[in-house]
């Protein structure tokens, strides 16, 4: 997420895309709106703005971003089971004094990436950063690190999401793109980071913020400023990304989506319009599964 309130401008509605759905469900499958539900974990959802979720591969615990009604102010918060509910979300033991969202594990636990304005050398940050956080022998969280430039820069970078070729991908608002903020991909190779352009493919000439990778690699969730986007691995880059159903884009609030180990379903959150504000949706793009992971019975 920028610094900035990211999609500012939300009232835009998006008619059907029938083609879309017939590429994204295949023949014979019910429409996306009858596979778009609400999620509404107890003790998580509020009045407030709830969004980018995300689940400890090894415990099971809830890492999501709260913010306030207008999307600003966000903390990464953590709730955990206890006695068959989830409990009152706490700040992680990792989190810093700044600014902070878009967390993200990898698939084996160990680590977590997120971004940050926090404090580095006593100076309070104004950009938006990419740091990692790995887990202790004894599982506990140590001490955050910055990823260094070129990866990081002097504009904002966000949404760190790793892909299973070793790429990482994120946005970032940096000069050199297509558009204002375009996707970026960056990889490590003997202590070095190569970083590149994600391509004209998936960024246009506004803001592309958010990608998401599948498990498997083969497809990226994209979210601009405006709607979500699917594209196809092609080759080492992707196809011409293309616009989701309505049912997925219902009024361009959608945003911090994350994928089921599977990849046959997403969690993403979406201003409601109501009381609830942002609200996390369930989309199943594929075999029904027992995803989200609810609290059921003591922990």
């Amino acid at each position: 997420m920028p610094i900035h309130m990211r999609k500012t401008d939300r009232h835009h509605a998006r008619a059907g895309l029938a083609l879309v759905l017939l590429l994204l469900f295949g023949s014979g499958v019910a429409g996306a709106g009858e596979r778009v539900k609400a999620w509404t974990p107890d003790g998580v959802s509020s009045p407030l703005f709830e969004s980018h979720a995300a689940f400890d591969p090894r415990s099971g615990d809830f890492y999501f971003v709260r913010s306030s009604p207008a999307f600003t102010g966000w903390r990464i918060l953590v709730s955990r089971c206890a006695g068959g509910h989830r409990s009152k979300p706490v700040p992680p033991a990792f989190a810093g004094d700044g600014v902070e969202a878009d967390p993200w594990f990898t698939p084996d636990g160990s680590a977590l990436y997120f971004i940050s304005t926090r404090s580095t050398d006593g100076v309070r940050r104004k950009d938006l950063d990419i740091w990692r956080v790995e887990r202790g022998a004894d599982g506990q969280w140590g001490m955050p690190t910055r990823l260094p430039a070129p990866v990081n820069s002097t504009g904002q970078e966000w949404f760190p999401r790793l892909a299973p070729d070793g790429w990482l991908y994120f946005g970032s608002n940096r000069p050199g793109g297509y558009g204002k903020t375009d996707i970026w991909r960056a990889r490590e190779h003997d202590g070095h980071w190569q970083v590149e352009n994600a391509g004209a493919k998936i960024n246009g000439p506004g803001d592309e913020y958010e990608p998401l990778p599948s498990p498997d690699g083969t497809w990226m969730l994209l979210e601009s400023d405006d709607r979500y986007y699917r594209s196809t691995r092609a080759g080492d880059g992707w196809s011409e990304r293309e616009a989701l159903p309505a049912e997925i884009n219902a009024n361009g609030s959608e945003i911090g989506a994350t994928f089921s180990p599977s990849g046959h379903t997403v969690l993403f959150a979406r201003d409601t319009r109501s009381p609830l504000s942002g609200e996390f949706f369930i989309w199943r793009t594929g075999a029904d599964e027992a995803w989200p992971p609810e609290c059921a019975g003591p922990m």
